[in-house]
């Protein structure tokens, strides 16, 4: 007897599946091997944009919405939230031996970035119609954010920086704070800095991690205000997707 969800799902929600599995993959490899955790994390951030992408030209299903947002909670609730415990364990030695107040702190605001990236998934399911806009900061480019901080090395060097950027991320995806939709074009530059940093991060001196944080950054800051569209948004091709 087949599965029952053999006929029932298609191809886009394939790669939504694949991108939770991303997210557990990257969970466990953390703790072995922080700078593959990042490039998984990226990777499923490839793959959270291309479902979009195949939704569109194959036609999507009625379980699609929720198992994108299910698998988002894996690859860019939990997933993040681990490395940046991690991250910030080893940069300050925390033991594990003992309950101490570092390992208190730290625990706890990664414990709340995974709790609000949560609650601004659901919300966005729920609530954001918009088709050019979101409100607060996409769940895909907080982590994306983190991991290619952690590929260009910065937070290994101030555990206390990526504390508290996580702690920051934690207040901006539940905000009010309008974001708009990449236009198609810069949804196409950021996929390919996004893809080599995935695939040569060590080049030139880690010239694509830095690029890839430096964009993502200058998104998470500046388009609220600045980014003006003189075409329709991105229709599947933004990496950073919605959610």
């Amino acid at each position: 007897m087949l599965p029952r969800f053999v006929g029932r799902l298609g191809v886009a929600d394939v790669v939504t599946i694949a991108n939770a599995a991303l997210g557990f993959v990257a969970v466990v490899v953390a703790f072995v091997d922080i700078h593959l955790a990042a490039r998984l994390i990226l990777l499923a951030a490839i793959a959270d944009g291309l479902d979009g992408i195949l939704a569109r030209r194959y036609g999507g299903t009625p379980a699609g919405p929720y198992l994108d947002s299910l698998a988002d909670v894996a690859s860019f609730a939990i997933a993040p939230a681990v490395l940046a415990f991690v991250v910030i364990s080893d940069g300050l030695e925390i033991g594990f031996d003992a309950v101490s107040p570092e390992l208190g702190l730290v625990t706890a605001v990664c414990a709340l970035f995974v709790a609000m990236a949560v609650a601004r998934l659901g919300m966005y399911t729920a609530y954001d119609t918009a088709d050019d806009y979101t409100e607060g900061i996409q769940t895909t480019l907080a982590a994306t954010i983190m991991g290619a901080a952690i590929l260009a090395g910065a937070p290994v060097d101030d555990p206390w920086l990526i504390l508290a950027v996580t702690g920051a991320f934690c207040y901006l995806m539940v905000s009010r704070i309008q974001y708009p939709d990449l236009l198609a074009r810069d949804a196409l530059i950021m996929g390919v800095v996004h893809a080599l940093a995935i695939l040569i991060p060590e080049f030139a001196g880690r010239t694509f991690p830095y690029a890839l944080l430096t964009l993502g950054i200058a998104y998470m800051a500046l388009s609220p205000w600045f980014y003006w569209r003189e075409e329709p948004p991105s229709t599947g091709a933004d990496v950073y997707g919605n959610a």
